[in-house]
């Protein structure tokens, strides 16, 4: 007996193994890299994992989400601050922080006592450190970010060596026992660096083309079209299983404008409703009338809009373009391209593509709902914009944190609205400041006078499963969703059936908003150049003594029309101030201000905008005694059109 046990003891081991090792799905390094290039692979359920998120966020429910780093750890060890510690096996899928720095992050896999990854935490995304390779890890528009898979079988741990670290968010995929999760390995094999290269050709290929993602050419249905107000184009109508693989319209610029009177309607297989209902323009990224977004799979070029996305259907597909009647409404010319394969939807294993679609005020206290409702499928993608509709908060309700709940449990509270689309630092040079994308994420517009702005993002690693139901929010405001916002969304997943209903466009909801008060922020804003006797100080416009002085005011993004223009004075001494409007207005009419030392409004004249290229100047000069005036912002009235 002594001499069998043994030999018995390994075979019920190995047969142990054996059942419970089969079947495992593995992930590894390379699998996780190819879900980042594999399109077709996008609306498959993905079962047993769930997408969590550790971020810097106030867990107090305040705006201090990093700038003081209180929430940025989750504990202090010898030398060095946790950021993240989790047990089991998962796969980090993106890191993303505005404010990298020298400061080493040591990565312990599977409960080593000694770090498997020692990186700066600044070499994650500067293309200096392989495999943190660019575009995959990259800077765009105030915020650095990483694609690159980071897998563990039995847990990680990232320790920060250096006193303090700020923003940051940690997003990982976990995995349950129907998987069998590969470490990763700091040493790649000749086939991982080949597959992270051509990742990264693939990503860092600015041509949008069908061929890109589907190397067996699908077949294709076209239409040259000249589409009428009041009329319904249908561009597709197949008749049996198979998915779409790709849209595409010409030319693009047939979509701008501020009316989006043209709506994509997609149904799939007699189903009640749309599962895409909505403007051509918001769909593929348009912001505020004009072209904005080129992701990989998604947007629009000079030339075209396109689609790449895969959409899967059972027994038919019908694609319409629906010219809705109203204002500016004329013929369109248009040539129309639907690719498809016959390969019919998995029932099982796939869901059908959907796209809800809102445009909506958010009450104040509440945060604003991307999408919420019952089912089973995975999130994909948030297409944003956002338009201030008061003038005193210019752009602070993107001050807000996102925050997803999965069948009833939260997952991931984001650290601020251009933070969830892998940017940083709005209004800050080098920032949120200007329509820039990467590959999967992007700024569509941002403009302080206007107090507007948007973002892309997509989650192609990252899809967010759920399995009974997804809350999937954003705030709008530092604390409490407490800013007054018009919001436009777009919310793409693939699920067993639509988990939300569609809102049917109207002409109502689909014109641009044009503010009719525009705003200068002193402590804020490039577009004033201070000149003379007129300083900033400490955000500030400080206005003192005799000498003449002027103001230079950019406005290049503001409509053309006449405008009343006020000085918001925040301390001012009694006296009399000379002030002139020169530049977009034509000439200089001098007129008279006077100044009191109460707060408020001092209108100054009318200027007319007739080419933004053209600035306006206020001139100012005083006599005897010499006021002194401090204003915080300068604002322009639109008068209604005679």
């Amino acid at each position: 007996m002594k001499a069998i046990l043994p030999k018995s003891f390994a075979a019920v081991l190995l047969l142990f193994w054996s059942v419970s090792s089969y079947g495992q799905q593995p992930v590894s390094f390379t699998s996780s890299l190819e879900r980042l290039t594999n399109l077709s692979a996008w609306p498959q359920f993905t079962e047993g994992t769930l997408v969590k998120q550790i971020s810097s966020y106030d867990t107090t429910g305040g705006n201090n989400d990093g700038f003081g780093g209180n929430y940025s750890y989750i504990r202090k060890e010898a030398g060095g601050l946790v950021i993240f510690d989790e047990k089991g096996q998962g796969v980090i899928e993106r890191i993303w922080t505005p404010t990298p720095t020298d400061d080493t992050l040591d990565f312990y896999f599977d409960g080593s006592i000694s770090p498997a990854l020692s990186i700066k935490f600044r070499d994650l995304f500067n293309n200096t450190v392989f495999p943190f390779l660019k575009p995959l890890a990259d800077h765009k528009v105030g915020g650095f970010y990483s694609y690159v898979p980071i897998p563990y079988k039995q847990g990680c741990k990232i320790v920060f060596r250096g006193p303090k670290i700020l923003f940051h968010q940690i997003q990982y995929r976990t995995y349950d026992q129907r998987y069998r999760v590969e470490t990763f390995r700091n040493r790649f094999t000749k086939n991982e660096e080949a597959l992270l290269n051509r990742t990264a050709a693939l990503w860092s290929n600015e041509n949008r083309d069908i061929q890109q993602w589907y190397p067996v050419d699908p077949e294709t249905v076209s239409h040259e079209l000249l589409l009428k107000p009041g009329a319904v184009a249908k561009l597709a109508d197949l008749r049996q299983g198979g998915r779409i693989v790709g849209i595409e319209l010409m030319p693009a610029a047939a979509f701008s404008g501020l009316h989006k009177q043209i709506d994509l309607k997609i149904t799939w297989d007699n189903e009640a409703f749309p599962a895409v209902y909505m403007p051509v323009a918001d769909f593929f990224g348009f912001a505020y009338g004009a072209r904005s977004m080129e992701s990989l799979f998604l947007g629009a070029t000079p030339v075209k809009a396109y689609s790449y996305l895969p959409m899967p259907f059972d027994q038919r597909a019908t694609i319409e373009l629906v010219y809705r009647e109203g204002a500016a409404a004329v013929p369109v010319a248009l040539t129309a391209k639907v690719f498809y394969t016959r390969q019919k939807r998995d029932v099982v294993k796939e869901g059908r593509f959907y796209a809800f679609w809102k445009n909506e005020q958010p009450q104040q206290g509440s945060p604003y709902v991307f999408l919420e409702g019952r089912g089973k499928g995975h999130y994909i993608g948030t297409l944003l914009q956002g338009q201030a509709t008061d003038a005193t908060h210019f752009t602070e309700f993107f001050e807000g944190d996102d925050r997803t709940e999965i069948d009833g449990v939260m997952t991931a509270h984001g650290t601020g609205s251009e933070d969830y689309f892998n940017g940083g630092w709005y209004a800050q040079p080098g920032g949120w400041v200007e329509r820039l994308g990467a590959p999967l994420s992007g700024c569509l517009d941002y403009t302080l006078p206007l107090g507007r702005t948007g973002g892309y993002r997509f989650f192609l690693s990252d899809k967010m499963p759920f399995y009974k139901e997804i809350r999937h929010t954003i705030e709008h405001g530092p604390e409490n969703n407490n800013r007054a916002v018009q919001y436009i969304s777009v919310a793409l997943y693939y699920a067993e059936r639509p988990v939300a209903p569609v809102t049917v466009p109207v002409n109502a909801l689909t014109t641009v908003f044009i503010p009719d008060t525009v705003t200068f922020y002193t402590r804020l804003m490039q577009q004033l150049t201070y000149n003379g006797n007129l300083e900033l100080k400490e955000g500030v416009a400080v206005l003192q003594g005799s000498s003449n002085a002027s103001l230079n005011i950019n406005v290049s993004e503001i409509p053309k029309g006449t405008y009343r223009v006020f000085l918001h004075a925040v301390e001012a001494t009694a006296g009399k101030l000379e002030v002139c409007l020169s530049g977009a207005a034509g000439g200089r009419n001098w007129q008279q201000v006077l100044l009191s030392a109460a707060p408020g409004d001092l209108e100054l004249g009318r200027v007319t905008i007739t080419d933004g290229s053209i600035p306006v100047n206020l001139l100012f000069r005083s006599g005897e005694p010499h006021p002194d005036l401090k204003f915080d912002r300068v604002l322009l009235v639109k008068e209604p059109a005679h």
